[in-house]
């Protein structure tokens, strides 16, 4: 069955192949495209021709076809003799003949809705032949019924000129039962086939039995379920997991009933975020990490999913649970020793820098001159530098991000941002252009959103070596605040966008480029945005730039008059 027909067999709640149906399943459904079709003709006429719907003969018409149709729905057309059912497309032609005679004049084509009861005699599997000549003749029947109806002479012109259509509705006849011939033979070729794969099903049982030793051989818990959610398969290692994380005195599991904990080893995971919950609203994921079992024994696991499908959409899962307690034993131990040694470095170089700062304010009191003003430039300038990584790094090591939220005006920001910018722009050859909306209103927090512009306005300048333009913008849409910045630069694959977020991540075109960095001012951007309730989109391609796009909440609507300010290049 093809697609088309399936979408429209399932629209009428039905899920099998339409040679299936019982017979008046069948009728119901050939009868209902005309009927459809002459009530959009109604009501089309109602509102462009209605002196149509008042003529007696596209009445009576009317009346016919809405008989006819009541016969195709009531009458039991499977107990009677099987052609009996070839009298309601023969009726058709008769009705369709009263609504195009009494649409003579108005309107034309009418007689085009012959094509419905010819499809239908040539879809049917009592006579070929037969449908063949009913196909011509009741179509010819609509077409000269004026001709001999009206009280003009009946000439061979008049005749000739209307032949076309039952013409065209015997080549549609031909085509149809040609098709239909073939589909059967292609059935026939179904049910060979399906003989075959009853013959292959012992191979597969064999098959099956050697999946079963694969998967207990692996030291992943597989856990299969049907549609309801309900355990169907289970390895060796799934059943050695339900013994460890059931609760006391439980015998009997299903995964529900496992003792799994939210990340922070204590919140019981709800029903929906459970593995299994989550896979049944169709969903598939990967690494996901969960805490289970009881707290003097937990373990962590990675929790991944899979969903399986047949004809009728979701049919069940495949879900596997991987104990990952010591590499996150190992992770925290290395997030540990980065946030100390962050913490204890920041206290020597934040000392380290206010001794420079002294320095060079000294030297330039007493007009210093030579290399020593210069090295302690230097030496300031680096020591910021480590300062600004050893913060990002302890930022990355935290995770978490403290907000103090208050109504910020989105220009202020971007002007900010490209005043601060302003040097490196300058130094790199780079042009910063604003464009943002006036009277811009955002609730976030002011040193945290100013952090993740500085992040995006310094990458754009960093990756743009060969100068170029670096755009800043403010929007509002519905529900939402836009700001973006946009840079003329060396762009990224598709593979180093997937990646982009990653913690030390850096591009191999960066890296060649001995562009200096530590791969983390994207990760905290985005750790910030999402703290925000917002999100991160990224679009680039090689050789022509990237553009940042950070949406967040409207907690506060922008000002009724807000214009657009005009773009305005700001040259460092």
């Amino acid at each position: 069955m093809s697609r088309l027909s399936k979408r429209a067999l399932s629209m009428l709640g039905l899920h099998v192949d339409f040679h299936e149906l019982t017979l008046a399943q069948r009728v119901r459904i050939s009868q209902g495209p005309l009927i459809v079709t002459v009530m959009l003709l109604c009501l089309v006429f109602a509102v462009l021709l209605p002196e149509i719907l008042a003529q007696p003969l596209f009445q009576a018409g009317l009346v016919l076809l809405v008989l006819i149709t009541a016969a195709a729905l009531v009458l039991p057309w499977d107990r009677f003799w099987y052609p009996t059912y070839w009298i309601l497309p023969l009726l058709d032609f008769v009705a369709i003949a009263l609504l195009d005679y009494g649409s003579r004049g108005l309107a034309v084509g009418v007689s085009l809705l012959s094509a419905f009861p010819v499809f239908w005699l040539a879809w049917s599997r009592v006579s070929a032949l037969a449908a063949r000549w009913a196909s011509f003749f009741g179509p010819l029947v609509i077409v000269w019924f004026p001709v001999f109806a009206s009280e003009e002479p009946v000439t061979a012109e008049r005749l000739a000129a209307p032949i076309l259509v039952p013409l065209v509705n015997l080549a549609l006849a031909i085509t149809v039962s040609v098709m239909r011939q073939d589909m059967a033979a292609q059935q026939a070729a179904l049910q060979e086939k399906d003989r075959l794969l009853e013959n292959s099903l012992a191979e597969s049982n064999e098959r099956s039995q050697l999946l079963d030793i694969v998967l207990n051989a692996i030291d992943i818990g597989v856990l299969v379920v049907d549609a309801k959610g309900m355990a169907i398969h289970k390895n060796e290692r799934m059943r050695a997991l339900d013994h460890r994380l059931r609760p006391a005195g439980v015998e009997h599991t299903q995964e529900q009933d496992l003792l799994f904990f939210d990340t922070d080893r204590t919140t019981p995971l709800a029903p929906d975020k459970r593995p299994v919950g989550r896979a049944m609203t169709g969903e598939a994921f990967q690494d996901v990490l969960i805490w289970a079992g009881p707290p003097e024994d937990q373990v962590a696991l990675s929790s991944s999913a899979r969903i399986l499908r047949n004809e009728h959409g979701f049919n069940g899962a495949v879900i596997a649970f991987s104990d990952i307690t010591a590499l996150t034993d190992a992770l925290r131990a290395k997030d540990d020793f980065v946030s100390n040694v962050s913490h204890e470095l920041r206290t020597p170089l934040t000392s380290i820098i206010g001794y420079l700062d002294l320095a060079q304010e000294e030297a330039e009191d007493t007009g210093l001159t030579g290399t020593i003003p210069h090295a302690v430039t230097v030496a300031q300038r680096n020591s910021e530098r480590l300062l600004s990584l050893v913060s990002d790094l302890l930022t990355a090591a935290t995770g978490s991000v403290a907000l103090e939220s208050r109504g910020l005006s989105m220009a202020d920001l971007v002007t900010a941002g490209l005043r601060s910018a302003a040097p490196r722009a300058a130094a790199a050859g780079v042009d910063l252009v604003a464009d943002c909306t006036a009277g811009l209103t955002v609730q976030a927090d002011p040193v945290r959103l100013a952090q993740v512009l500085d992040n995006l306005l310094s990458n754009a300048i960093k990756y743009s070596p060969d100068g170029g333009t670096v755009t800043v913008r403010g929007w509002a849409e519905p529900g939402s605040i836009f700001l973006q910045v946009q840079d003329t630069g060396m762009g990224m694959t598709e593979e180093d966008q997937r990646e982009l977020f990653t913690k030390f991540f850096r591009t191999g075109a960066v890296r060649r480029a001995g562009i200096p960095g530590a791969g983390l001012g994207l990760a905290i951007t985005k750790n910030i945005v999402e703290a925000h309730g917002g999100a991160i989109a990224l679009v680039s391609a090689p050789g022509k730039g990237s553009t940042f796009t950070v949406s967040l909440p409207a907690a506060v609507s922008p000002a009724p008059s807000a214009a657009a300010a005009p773009a305005a290049g700001l040259q460092p």
